[in-house]
């Protein structure tokens, strides 16, 4: 299978498979499997905080779309960040991570700091020469978003997996942003690729749900072994809902494109507003390696208006079709303010060195009738700026 579109529907199930052919892979809630003796104990499925068969479907089409040998589904995203770092580390190991990084996974590895004495140097990776040099002083893991969150930074994602080979570490992605429809970080080079699988996986903000999957035999088991001992297992009913939401994800990511698209084109065209933040556009810094290594450039865009941070409030609050809410990839429109909000745990001296300035907004653009989101916009733009 080589289409998109039939990839997401048919990876992972065989309806001859499943006892009655069912089309639809079943639910399976037992949490614990019956044996004819003793003998046969630990054969099948034994426990379902190890392996259940509506999970397992689920990961076999995780890791087929990433184009990975083992996929495994969470119960959260930081739950599959949390079970990978555990799974790789030492005391006194090292992290390079980008700077730019979701606000949770950096207070997850001040908890890896402050208690088991792994160390974290933050750096610009798509600053190469900063990438190698970090990398250089010794490192476990190299930690990178791309897309990153929430200034869409674009790391070259080869070129951070020859880095990090080169010194001996493994090279994590955090592919959320742009799901495997439009970026395939392992066939990059990368070891390990996670998704908050609450956001485009789900695509309906209905599940909480991480993903992880990974090429290497020995990190498949590390991984396998944390997950069971941890217990951070997706459960039967969520695992049922992602994939029939997953089926419909390259559907649905092309039209986020195609809004995302239309309103940064013209929210750089607008007076109002000072930058946009955007992979797509030809000004973004890192479109020339977005082009490369993405099939799309997915549907988030940051830009920073103009008139201060009581002028980001009032847009914000003035708009009717995208919902004042965290989170982001859903078929609704969200919009947040990141200094007050997903990132408000980051100190602002910190928010503002690495660019999250307090009048930074941050879309996550629906599928909805793009006219009708326009529309929004230019109704909370004018109420922001007539007080």
């Amino acid at each position: 299978m080589k289409g998109e579109r039939t990839r997401a529907i048919h990876l992972g199930e065989d309806p001859l498979e499943t006892q009655h052919g069912d089309i639809v892979p079943p639910i399976h809630v037992a949490v614990t499997f019956a044996k004819k003796s003793v003998r046969d104990v630990e054969s099948g499925y034994v426990y379902s905080r190890t392996s259940n068969p509506t999970r397992d479907v689920l990961e076999r089409k995780l890791a087929g779309l990433e184009r990975g040998k083992c996929g495994f589904a969470f119960s959260s995203g930081l739950a599959a960040e949390a079970t990978i770092l555990l799974s790789i580390l030492r005391s006194g190991d090292k992290i390079v991570a980008l700077d730019d990084l979701y606000g949770g996974t950096k207070r997850l590895f001040r908890i890896l700091e402050g208690r088991f004495g792994v160390r974290v140097r933050y750096v610009d990776a798509t600053n190469l020469h900063a990438l190698e040099k970090a990398v250089g002083e010794g490192a476990r893991i190299v930690w990178i978003e791309t897309p990153s969150n929430p200034l869409l930074k674009i790391v070259d994602i080869r070129e951070a997996a020859r880095i990090a080979h080169e010194s001996g570490a493994f090279l994590v992605v955090d592919n959320t942003f742009a799901t495997p429809v439009f970026q395939k970080p392992l066939t990059l080079g990368a070891d390990i690729v996670i998704h908050s699988a609450t956001k485009y996986l789900s695509g309906h903000s209905d599940i909480l749900a991480g993903a992880a999957v990974a090429v290497e035999e020995e990190l498949c088991e590390g991984i396998g072994f944390m997950q069971n001992a941890l217990g951070a297992v997706l459960s039967p009913h969520d695992s049922w809902l992602l994939l029939r939401s997953i089926k419909t994800l390259p559907a649905r990511m092309r039209i986020h494109e195609s809004n995302a698209k239309t309103i940064a084109e013209w929210l750089e065209r607008d007076d109002r507003v000072e930058k946009v933040y955007y992979p797509g556009l030809s000004s973004h810094p890192g479109h020339d390696v977005a082009r490369r290594q993405m099939a799309g450039y997915s549907g988030m865009v940051s830009f920073e208006i103009k008139g201060g941070p009581e002028v980001a409030v009032r847009f914000v609050e003035s708009l009717r079709l995208f919902h004042l809410a965290e989170s982001l990839g859903g078929v609704e429109s969200l919009v947040e303010i990141p200094s007050l909000m997903t990132h408000a745990s980051v100190p602002r001296e910190e928010r503002l060195r690495l660019g999250i300035g307090d009048s930074l907004i941050r879309m996550s653009v629906g599928i909805e009738d793009v006219e009708d989101l326009i529309s929004d916009i230019e109704t909370a733009l004018k109420r922001a700026f007539e007080q």
